[in-house]
Parts: structure tokens; sequence; C-alpha cells
């Protein structure tokens, strides 16, 4: 079998406004985070619209990522992009994510699996391509970068 192969498709930085807290039973809590603008680079190049959210289920010990948002390419095409993935990491680390502290992400395990889904012909080769996804969490913004498998 062939090991895959990582390439860099783009970086994205969300900017999110403040969680809405739904509520919180059993052992869990559940957030959603307005994803309200940002910015993509590299492969593919745009801003993230004000059109999207994370919506987050948090166990204890970990954070299940589930965001829907859209971007708009530099040539006008719509890519509307599914990520879900998980956060976890030591609890100390946790908490000054949560505080919005500035933490390296190396400290703490951010991976998603995003799908990407357009009808830009120009693009339709995200349709049809698995991709993976590293993050990190700051006060106020996300960042992701996602890779094609190949």
């Amino acid at each position: 079998m062939q090991t895959p192969a990582l390439h860099p498709v783009c970086e994205i930085r969300c900017a999110l406004a403040p969680p809405l807290e739904k509520g919180a039973a059993d052992g869990l809590s559940w957030r959603i985070i307005p994803i309200i603008g940002g910015t993509v680079t590299g492969r593919i190049e745009g801003k993230v619209l004000n059109l999207g959210a994370d919506w987050q289920t948090i166990y204890p010990g970990h954070a299940e990522l589930d965001t829907r948002y859209a971007i708009e390419t530099h040539d006008g095409a719509l890519i509307d992009i599914r990520n879900f993935g998980y956060r976890h990491g030591p609890a100390e680390v946790l908490a000054r994510v949560a505080k919005g502290e500035a933490v390296d992400p190396a400290e703490y395990y951010m991976r998603t699996q995003p799908r990407l889904h357009t009808g830009d012909p120009r693009y339709a080769w995200v349709n049809r391509t698995v991709f993976v996804g590293t993050g990190a969490r700051f006060a106020s913004s996300v960042e992701i970068g996602i890779w094609e498998v190949v």
C-alpha cells in the first residue's frame, strides 16, 4: 500500500463572535460560536463570509468541533466547508485556551476532517478530494490549515 502524502491547500483564519452557551446536562455542555468573517490564503485565496458557526459539544477532557461556513474566492467562486474534528490536551493548557491566552498549538491536539463543496467548475477538484486539517484557537479567532491527501 502506498503511504498518503499531504499537499498544502490553504490556511483559513476565521473571526469569531463570542460563544453562545446552550447549557449543560449529563456531564456535557454545548455552545455555538458564530463565524463572522476572515481570510483564506494559499492555493485557494479569498475571504470567509459572515455566514456560519461552530456547534461544539464539550465532553470531559475534549471538545467535538462541528463547523459549517462559506468562503468566497478571490475570483468569485463560493465554496462551503463542513469541518468536523476534535480538540483536547492537558487540562491546564485547555484552561489557558479557554481564557483566550495565546497558546502554542503544539501544546494541544486540534485536528479536523474538512469537506469542501462548490458548483464552480474552476474549483470542482475540491468536490472529490480528501482533506485533513490542523487548528489553533485564539481569543477571537481560529486558524485552520488544510492539506490535500494525495
